[in-house]
């Protein structure tokens, strides 16, 4: 008789705890902020945040960005703005550098 053999699969984890952070873009057009960054900056709570990123030698800002989250982890996700994509050409594939993560005057 064979014995129940649980194999578990180990995923290699984003190790990121501090800026600038660079990252592609998702295929919806979203960034993913991986958990140890939102550990290390101390935000796991907010909902809003305003981030300072670069694209192409352009320094972009974006305020009152909503973060995303999923169920069972501290990662979160945004999703970049239609109209900014459009101004600066940026698109699914393409790679950004984070260069701040502050909390939002729009969690109050």
């Amino acid at each position: 008789m064979a014995a129940g053999v649980t194999i578990r699969r180990r995923l290699e984890r984003f190790n990121v705890t501090t800026l600038p952070f660079v990252v592609r873009v998702y295929i919806n057009n979203q960034v993913l902020l991986p958990a140890s960054l939102i550990r290390a900056l101390g935000i796991t709570h907010l909902r809003f945040v305003d981030i300072e990123l670069e694209y192409k030698g352009f320094v972009i800002e974006l305020r009152g960005v909503r973060l995303l989250r999923s169920k069972h982890t501290d990662s979160r996700q945004f999703t970049i703005l239609r109209s900014v994509r459009e101004l600066y050409g940026i698109g699914p594939g393409d790679i950004v550098k984070i260069l701040s993560v502050k909390p939002s005057s729009a969690n109050q």
